[in-house]
């Protein structure tokens, strides 16, 4: 005769501390056995207050902070930043400006994904290979933004009106060789990982996010997109010049760990495309508007958006007509994309939990900002 085994939840707590956090962030479990009844996210370990500092501060001198958000991705944070200001003072870049922003941002993009591909491996227990191969790639594309720029991580470079300074000398056949290089390390990556069978175990059918969930919550980029829902700002509402370009927006049905994987190998290559066309489209000209030190944008409101690699990014600013913001809003991509963790966790084992978190791909600067 069966006899039912007595089982009582315990509160465990993941974090603030744990490799698979890839920041400060801490779960509240409530688990029965190793089942996942409730799950209470915790933020706020890495507040600093970066929307009353840029607040402080005028519309120039708030580019820095912005890098500060998705510290993986700080070119598109400037993109982004530099979208509204420039609505909010009608101010248009130039044609070339607007190509090196384009290929900034989509190496920014592939940059992202191959790290979250690297790190969700690494969080299943896949230790330091998959992810050192992607750092490997990742070294590539910082050397190009560092030869742009200045810096590896923190740019500075993206800015109200244009960009910084042009390209260096040879920077375009350099890039073109990038592209074919990526291109063989998506098709290495896709052969190693996307078989693999304790892969295929661990991730399909693992922290499934219904279409209509995603909706809800109001989940953007490669996590929206894998359940389904076609829906990129770079289609819905073109910016920039991403109308001139020929890419697909990929979908998958699912909205699995596995799909999430998938869908961000599927858009680096869709990156790829971009790329290519950018850089043999790209003209000659100046690469900034003249903009005043002390920019002092009419009265008015704008939200300004683009699409990060997490997401849709936005920023929305208040202006009272002086040199300084009024209002300096952020729409975080991470933080609204974290908010289903706990829906598509429930029901799951906790060891199942650092995959799910790993495939949702959030950086911690950019959620507690």
């Amino acid at each position: 005769m069966a006899v039912a085994l007595k089982t009582q939840e315990i509160v465990l707590n993941m974090g603030p501390q744990h490799p698979s956090t890839h920041g400060v962030f801490r779960m509240v479990l409530t688990l029965e056995g190793e089942t996942i009844v409730d799950l209470k996210p915790v933020y706020g370990y890495l507040h600093r207050g970066i929307e009353k500092l840029s607040e402080g501060r005028s519309y120039l001198q708030a580019v820095p902070i912005t890098d500060r958000l998705d510290y993986m991705c700080a070119l598109t944070n400037e993109f982004a930043y530099a979208v509204a200001v420039e609505k909010l003072a009608d101010i248009k870049p130039p044609e070339r400006a607007e190509y090196i922003r384009v290929i900034l941002a989509e190496f920014t993009r592939i940059l992202n994904h191959m790290m979250a591909i690297g790190f969700l491996f690494n969080d299943l227990g896949a230790y330091f290979t998959p992810v050192l191969y992607a750092f490997r790639a990742r070294e590539h594309i910082l050397d190009l933004f560092e030869w742009v720029s200045g810096s590896r991580m923190m740019p500075n470079y993206i800015r109200p009106g244009g960009v910084a300074g042009d390209l260096p000398e040879g920077f375009i056949p350099k890039a073109k060789k990038l592209v074919d290089h990526l291109w063989k390390f998506a098709d290495e990556l896709d052969t190693f990982l996307s078989e693999n069978e304790i892969f295929l175990q661990r991730a399909r059918g693992v922290g499934v996010l219904p279409p209509d969930v995603a909706i809800a919550y109001g989940v953007t980029g490669p996590v929206l997109r894998a359940s389904g829902v076609k829906y990129d700002v770079r289609r819905a509402e073109p910016y920039s010049i991403y109308d001139r370009f020929d890419f697909e927006i990929p979908t998958l049905p699912n909205g699995d760990v596995y799909d999430r994987y998938m869908l961000r190998l599927l858009e680096w290559k869709q990156s790829l495309r971009i790329l290519e066309q950018a850089l043999e489209q790209i003209p000659d000209g100046p690469v900034s508007e003249k903009v005043p030190r002390r920019l002092r944008p009419p009265k008015g409101e704008v939200y300004g958006r683009i699409e990060a690699p997490k997401g849709e990014l936005g920023f929305y600013l208040v202006s009272d007509g002086s040199d300084k913001p009024y209002r300096f809003k952020i729409r975080p991509t991470s933080f609204v994309n974290l908010g289903v963790l706990r829906e598509i966790t429930v029901g799951h084992k906790v060891a199942d939990v650092v995959i799910i978190l790993g495939s949702i791909d959030i950086t911690m600067g950019e959620v507690d900002r």
